[in-house]
């Protein structure tokens, strides 16, 4: 266990561990979060809204349950950001546009209220991208968010608020959601653990939809044993979700524990890889791959050729069912309304409440998307993106049919400066072209830290991708690259990051 006297220097398993034995009560804890966030996130900007009354009566019911002798559960007071994605009963829900701005849902997402019957201390609601479009939080209506390796540069998107609330030690636990990478890109910028479950793994009720086939909440962390024990309360079966797997969650938390890859298959795939690949990435990559070779891991190289059609199928996917979900913000029924003064029609107030409310972002991808499904365009666009996103999950099977895990790069290059790829939307969907296929076929995957880039000094990330449902494979593999990194250094990567 971490000696020190900051709580906010504790892995989340170790701060429930203290909380649990009565060495430090849960409104300590989430006294010294709250203090935190108000000394440094005016530079970082992570979090949107702070719930502070709400976190210290969380806490405070768990301190009395520990009083009663009540059995706490695994991260019973363990304070943790949660994206401003998902609906949060009496506290603002802004999913990062101005169209929502203001709005208080009157119910919980279900994996909000999976955290607060688990005691987990909800802190408040992370900056994203608007609507959870782009991978750098640049695209917020109400700011970016810095990266606290270098605040000049993207902390990730859509999830960056959550990424850099970690990174920052402001919370020792988030959530995020992905769609394209936007959990796992995040993760490998800030030197954090980002986890995408098997699709239908976690419950996307009250998680407000981009794309309904690809989106799916995930936890976030800095240790692969915190992300395993957040994994294991917010995923399971859900009713209220058509699309939730109705079978037992993996054993995540004893892979996590366990972190043995004697014997096990892993793949490199050729195709992550090459040009655009920053120097420094591929080569905290190939020292992964030799790193999970002496641990008694069999390499495996292969190919799967689709996999490079994937970017060109997503933004097609993606964008088509964005123009679907979004057609519900209408000015009718919540949030901002523009232009009703009684003299306009209802479609005025609508066209008028759009333009004012969505962002430059989220209309590029609402007109990409309607276009994609017009008349005499689905077949050859809509259409087409399908069929390929079918030869990707083969490929992904046929890969899965000689090893266990697939791993590479989670990004091409390290954190790019604020602005640099804000004019050029093709430069900025490069930055997910490793996590997309994973979403398209809907397999399991995670991004860990696996070093600095020597020419930049700042985090790689390294990428995991399990079959659909072995999401216990995820951490037992990030288990043991973890445990053999901290072996060589000494210490976790992320201490590493410059203070704040």
């Amino acid at each position: 266990m971490t000696q020190t006297s900051d709580p906010t220097r504790l892995t989340a398993a170790e701060t429930a561990a203290r909380i649990a034995s009565g060495e430090i009560s849960a409104v300590e804890v989430a006294e010294a979060h709250l203090a935190r966030i108000e000394a440094v996130d005016e530079k970082v900007h992570a979090f949107l809204h702070v719930d502070r009354e709400g976190a210290l009566a969380r806490a405070r019911a768990v301190d009395a349950k520990r009083a009663r002798g009540e059995r706490l559960g695994p991260l019973a007071g363990v304070p943790l950001a949660l994206k401003d994605i998902f609906t949060t009963e009496g506290v603002p829900t802004t999913c990062g546009s101005k169209i929502l701005e203001g709005w208080i849902p009157p119910y919980d997402a279900t994996v909000t209220r999976r955290l607060r019957e688990a005691d987990v201390v909800v802190l408040g609601k992370t900056n994203m991208d608007e609507f959870a479009m782009g991978s750098s939080t640049e695209n917020s209506a109400y700011g970016p968010t810095g990266n606290p390796w270098d605040l000049t540069r993207i902390p990730g998107g859509s999830g960056g608020g959550s990424s850099a609330a970690l990174a920052s030690y402001q919370a020792p636990l988030a959530i995020g959601t992905d769609t394209g990478g936007s959990i796992r890109q995040p993760a490998a910028v800030t030197g954090t653990v980002g986890v995408k479950p098997t699709y239908g793994g976690v419950s996307r009720y009250g998680m407000i939809a981009f794309s309904s086939s690809l989106d799916q909440g995930g936890p976030c962390a800095r240790t692969v044993l915190d992300a395993a024990l957040l994994h294991e309360v917010i995923a399971g079966h859900d009713p209220l979700d058509s699309t939730s797997i109705d079978a037992p969650v993996p054993a995540v938390v004893e892979a996590a524990r366990d972190g043995n890859v004697a014997g096990l298959r892993v793949g490199v795939v050729k195709e992550f890889g090459g040009e655009g690949y920053q120097a420094g990435v591929m080569r905290r990559f190939t020292e992964s791959v030799e790193l999970l070779r002496e641990l008694g891991a069999e390499i495996v190289e292969l190919s799967c050729p689709s996999f490079d059609k994937a970017l060109a199928a997503y933004y097609l996917i993606a964008p088509s069912e964005c123009s679907s979900n979004l057609a519900r913000f209408d000015a009718m029924r919540y949030g901002l309304r523009v232009g009703d003064d009684g003299s306009r029609s209802a479609e005025e107030v609508t066209s008028l409440t759009r333009e004012a409310g969505f962002g430059p972002e989220v209309k590029r991808r609402i007109m990409l998307g309607t276009y994609a499904l017009s008349s005499g365009y689905y077949d050859a666009y809509y259409g087409s993106a399908q069929k390929v996103r079918t030869l990707i999950k083969r490929d992904f099977d046929a890969a899965f049919g000689q090893v266990d895990v697939l791993i590479s790069p989670t990004t091409p290059t390290t954190a790019f400066p604020i602005g640099e790829r804000a004019d050029d939307p093709m430069a900025m969907y490069l930055a997910d072209l490793c996590t997309i296929p994973a979403n398209l076929a809907g397999n399991a995957a995670m991004s860990l830290p696996c070093g600095l880039a020597p020419e930049d000094g700042l985090p790689v990330g390294l990428q995991i991708i399990a079959p659909a449902m072995a999401d216990d494979r995820l951490y037992r593999v990030g288990a043991a690259v973890e445990a053999a990194f901290h072996a060589r250094w000494g210490h976790p990567l992320l201490e590493e990051a410059p203070a704040l």
